[in-house]
């Protein structure tokens, strides 16, 4: 697939619609107790329309050098399935942390060798398209900001697929997560050369992450103009 060619922009078209269409279904859910319907439908979705794709690759293409789901994206439309499903901290942190950062990476620059009507095509943009509009509409829509300790939480799981991950590449040969080599095409291209790339990568992510919990904590804790308190008028003397 070639990048922002016709098979890349329509994608990109969808994706910006439902970005838009997750930031005003949460708002309209916000006040309800618990998972909406919608959040839950949207929570069996994910798998449903992700998993058959994967399984035909497997089935018919399968390459051990990308289709075992050892990549963070396919984590994390499990981390999105159980925030749709819970709306607990953890998970909705991972999605937000993981969707708004790396799985936004591959929607802008995807590294895809296949093209229409490959059941990879599908399989990618289904699986990173769902991930950023889960985390749009837990996030931005509901309301549901992570915290500090979510933010630790996210960094030491991210840690341990990366250590875990590298260790498969070794024994397998393999570049998940693209911890060996750079990627064809990606934001990588304007870091160093391996093994500086990961190490700047590591540190460019944990400490946007950190940005983005900061900016997010400040957002929710605002007072609206709304809830302002009127300034007591002092009585004539």
């Amino acid at each position: 697939m070639s990048s922002y060619g016709p098979t890349h922009v329509v994608p990109l078209v969808i994706f910006a619609l439902g970005l838009v269409a997750a930031v005003i279904l949460g708002r309209r859910h916000r006040g309800v107790d618990g998972p909406t319907r919608f959040s839950r439908t949207a929570a069996v979705l994910i798998p449903a329309v992700t998993l058959p794709f994967q399984l035909v690759d497997v089935s018919f293409n399968f390459d051990i050098d990308v289709t075992l789901p050892l990549h963070l994206c396919d984590l994390a439309w499990i981390a999105a399935t159980w925030a749709l499903w819970t709306h607990k901290p953890f998970p909705v942190a991972l999605t937000f942390f993981w969707g708004l950062t790396l799985t936004i990476q591959g929607v802008i620059t995807p590294a895809l060798n296949e093209d229409l009507p490959h059941p990879r095509y599908f399989a990618f943009w289904a699986l990173h398209l769902l991930i950023v509009w889960a985390a749009v509409y837990l996030v931005v829509g509901l309301g549901k900001v992570p915290r500090w300790r979510d933010y630790g939480a996210t960094v030491a799981t991210t840690l341990a697929w990366a250590v875990a991950t590298y260790c498969f590449n070794l024994l397998a040969d393999t570049n998940y997560g693209y911890l060996l080599r750079k990627p064809r095409r990606s934001i990588l291209d304007f870091f160093h050369d391996w093994p500086w790339y990961v190490v700047e990568e590591i540190v460019l992510i944990v400490t946007f992450w950190a940005l983005m919990t900061w900016i997010a904590q400040r957002a929710t804790t605002r007072p609206s103009r709304g809830s302002r308190r009127p300034r007591a008028r002092s009585l004539p003397s």
